[in-house]
C-alpha cells in the first residue's frame, strides 16, 4: 500500500512564497512568529518540518489561514 509522505521541501518552499509575497525578510518574519531565524531558513530549505503550533505562528505573522496554506501545500504534493 502506498502510504504518500509529506515533503518538506514542498512546505517549506509555500512557506516561503507566502512570505515573499507580503514583502517579509526571514528575520522579519521569525520575529513575528516568535521562531528562530535560523530555524525558519532551515524549514524554508526543507531541512526541518514545522510542527502545528509552529505552522500555525507563521501563518498568523502572514496573515493566511492554515487551511489557505495546507491547500497551496496539497496543490503542490
Amino acid at each position: 500500500m502506498f502510504v504518500p509522505m509529506l515533503d518538506s521541501k514542498i512546505v517549506g518552499e509555500v512557506i516561503s512564497e507566502f512570505r515573499k509575497k507580503k514583502g517579509l525578510s526571514q528575520e522579519v518574519l521569525s520575529g513575528l512568529s516568535d521562531i528562530g531565524r535560523t530555524h525558519l531558513s532551515a524549514i524554508e530549505r526543507g531541512e526541518r518540518k514545522p510542527t502545528l503550533e509552529t505552522l500555525y505562528k507563521i501563518c498568523n505573522a502572514l496573515d493566511v489561514t492554515m487551511s489557505e496554506m495546507v491547500e497551496k501545500i496539497e496543490e503542490r504534493l
